[in-house]
């Protein structure tokens, strides 16, 4: 929290008490003098920068604004950059900031603040914040997840082809199985076995390989995306193929 400034107590008045005489009667009526010194308070020395902890349920602004931050969350940040990194807000619980010397003019800024301002300046933070990587996506380790991952791939490289199209020839050439092999056919007896979901020999997987994809034609999402390249080159989609290609 900010250290406070603190404040010297005021000498208290001393009552200097004398007596005066006065003569009613011949009786002495004594009466208190009263001589008051003071002394003025000392003035109210400026807030020193001081550290903050972070805690759950905080942002830049809200701390720029409890702590009456001379040029709001934005010098927070600016102060405080080193310690948060290049996004404004992500910040942690636990984090340990600096907070500034207050402005002279803080005070009436803090006492003029409303909800409806508070409101606005977090907007106004997450709309400077740079915005955050998307997610990526992922996708499941069965057939379904194959076949969708793949043709996420075709569709950024231009490739046709359908799920209802690579899953009927999946089926029809290796019933699902990635680690399929032919080892009777005239590929085969050739040296170069058709091997995977779609059944792709070593020479054609190698000419139609699609960047980014793995190297092993078992791979159930390379095998698929090099199969369909060819496909789509051959007949133009996967979706034309019905029979041995």
């Amino acid at each position: 929290m900010p250290a406070k400034g603190k404040h010297r107590r005021p000498k208290s008045r001393s009552l200097n008490r004398g007596i005066a005489a006065a003569g009613t009667g011949g009786a002495v009526l004594v009466l208190p003098v009263l001589g008051a010194t003071s002394a003025g308070a000392a003035p109210k020395p400026a807030a020193d920068a001081s550290a903050y902890v972070v805690v759950a349920g905080d942002t830049l602004s809200k701390i720029a604004r409890e702590h009456s931050v001379s040029g709001g969350w934005k010098k927070l940040y600016e102060d405080n950059r080193g310690v948060l990194g290049g996004d404004p807000k992500l910040i942690h619980p636990g984090l340990k900031l600096t907070i500034g010397a207050k402005g002279p003019a803080e005070p009436a800024k803090k006492a003029d603040a409303s909800p409806a301002s508070a409101e606005r300046a977090d907007r106004s933070e997450r709309a400077a914040a740079p915005a955050a990587a998307p997610a990526k996506k992922t996708y499941a380790n069965n057939l379904d997840g194959w076949i969708r991952e793949s043709l996420d791939i075709m569709g950024r490289h231009g490739i046709p082809g359908s799920y209802e199209g690579i899953h009927r020839n999946i089926m029809r050439e290796s019933s699902g199985n990635p680690l399929a092999i032919n080892n009777w056919d005239s590929n085969a007896v050739a040296g170069t076995p058709s091997k995977g979901l779609l059944q792709v020999i070593a020479p054609t997987f190698a000419a139609y390989h699609v960047p980014g994809t793995s190297l092993d034609s078992y791979d159930p999402v390379a095998n698929i995306t090099a199969a369909c390249n060819y496909a789509a080159d051959r007949y133009g989609s996967i979706d034309n193929v019905n029979g041995p290609y």
